[in-house]
């Protein structure tokens, strides 16, 4: 009998939950580790840097080294730091994402990927069309809830929902007009590096009931969330009550504002929305890093 004790409670302790101080006060349950196999799955420590360039393209760094750009469009962006407009400045590239059709997403992407050997993921509809075209004829397609480890087992990207549309506007160098082609449907992009930190990148997106459901398949560290409003995006008010409501996430990085009269919605603006909440925002500026 005593044997038989203490083998339940060495079990009991192998799968009771930990528990952490939130920053409340709060003692929140920090979730089990992934376990694949019986083991644990390994992690590579280090930090990821995070640079804004502008809109809604970012210079990701895991902590293995490996670099990831995200909606590149930097040569004609005007919120692009002009050291950033020549793409070779961007150093090393090695994996080029895209959300969607839209030419404030793709429009340096095929150049990018070009310039550095590296491979350009897109929805299906839209590498479809780029691979057609030869703009870029190794673009790969990805679906919702599908996963890509294209840098090896170390970095997962999976595309999830956006609530937009993706038409690629092409424009034909036999007549010099420009042609529509089919973009395939938008969506963001989950980005899990080396060390377990996730990214959800919204792309362009409205508000949809999904996103609560996301947040919860996903549990991202940081999001990068559209607020410009106007005509195109969610506005401060939305991206307020999506943050507070749905996701909750560590942290968020407003994107998608400013860069045109279109996009009228402000950081200030969605915090006063957000009011009160554990979620950090960080407001960067276009060129600036962080480290997380």
């Amino acid at each position: 009998m005593p044997r038989l004790i203490a083998i339940l409670a060495a079990a009991l302790l192998t799968t009771s939950p930990t528990w952490a101080q939130s920053p409340s006060g709060e003692r929140i349950q920090d979730p089990a580790p992934e376990r694949h196999g019986g083991k644990m799955q390994g992690k590579v420590e280090g930090k990821v840097q995070v640079q804004w360039l502008g809109q809604a393209a970012f210079k990701f760094t895991s902590p293995a080294g490996k670099v990831i750009v995200i909606d590149p469009w930097l040569t004609t962006n005007p919120k692009t730091p002009p050291e950033f407009k020549q793409l070779d400045a961007l150093g090393k590239v090695d994996l080029v994402l895209v959300t969607h059709g839209h030419n404030d997403h793709v429009a340096d992407a095929p150049a990018l990927a070009k310039l550095n050997d590296a491979p350009l993921i897109a929805p299906a509809g839209l590498a479809q069309s780029l691979a057609l075209l030869d703009v870029a004829s190794k673009a790969q397609r990805i679906n919702k809830s599908g996963s890509l480890s294209p840098l090896g087992d170390g970095i997962k990207v999976t595309l999830v929902q956006a609530e937009h549309s993706s038409e690629y506007v092409w424009k034909n160098p036999g007549t010099g007009k420009d042609e529509v082609h089919v973009g395939g449907e938008p969506g963001g992009f989950i980005i899990e590096f080396e060390n377990g930190f996730k990214i959800w990148h919204m792309g362009d997106t409205g508000v949809f009931g999904d996103m609560k459901l996301i947040a919860q398949m996903y549990r991202p560290d940081l999001v990068l969330m559209p607020i410009g409003g106007g005509q195109f995006v969610m506005n401060p008010a939305d991206a307020a009550m999506v943050t507070r409501e749905f996701i909750q996430p560590k942290t968020v990085i407003p994107m998608h504002y400013g860069t045109n009269p279109q996009l009228p919605g402000t950081p200030e603006a969605f915090m006063k929305a957000l009011g009160k909440t554990r979620t950090a925002v960080r407001v960067m500026q276009p060129g600036e890093q962080l480290t997380f």
